[in-house]
């Protein structure tokens, strides 16, 4: 399941998504709307993205972790527009039949989003006043060999 969205997300909708009798565990990252970027105070944020190619690159993302993790039950949304403090903007929810995999599978997810998928955020500070921000581009890790 992959959305981009303007509408908001609802958490049990994507973990209903990926429960099954065979899964042990639910990994559920969730990223929100902050009201602080350094000393600056926001009032809120706006998310925008080329939807044909972020949807793209997010299938390309999941066909990956399915891989390497020998999963079918993921779930990734991202809103775009106007987003309030403490909003959902991200949700990405991985389950398989052991934590350490669940886990595992979810960082490699968001990481790669937010280096790969062409999604951008704009900072509305309390005057009002805000820039288009370049996402954070972690290097995404390898994980580690078992």
């Amino acid at each position: 399941m992959i959305v981009i969205t303007e509408k908001p997300l609802v958490p049990e909708e994507f973990i209903s998504k990926i429960s099954g009798e065979h899964n042990g565990a639910l990994a559920v990252f969730m990223g929100t709307v902050r009201d602080f970027v350094g000393d600056t105070r926001l009032a809120y944020m706006e998310y925008d993205a080329y939807k044909e190619m972020a949807e793209k690159k997010l299938a390309e993302i999941v066909s990956e972790a399915e891989a390497r993790w020998e999963t079918r039950d993921i779930a990734v949304a991202h809103r775009i527009g106007r987003l309030e403090l403490k909003e959902i903007s991200v949700i990405v929810a991985v389950g398989t039949p052991h934590r350490a995999e669940a886990f595992e599978a979810c960082r490699f997810i968001i990481d790669n989003i937010k280096e790969r998928v062409p999604i951008w955020k704009k900072e509305i500070d309390e005057q009002g006043r805000g820039e288009w921000v370049e996402g954070c581009v972690p290097s995404v890790k390898e994980p580690a060999p078992r």
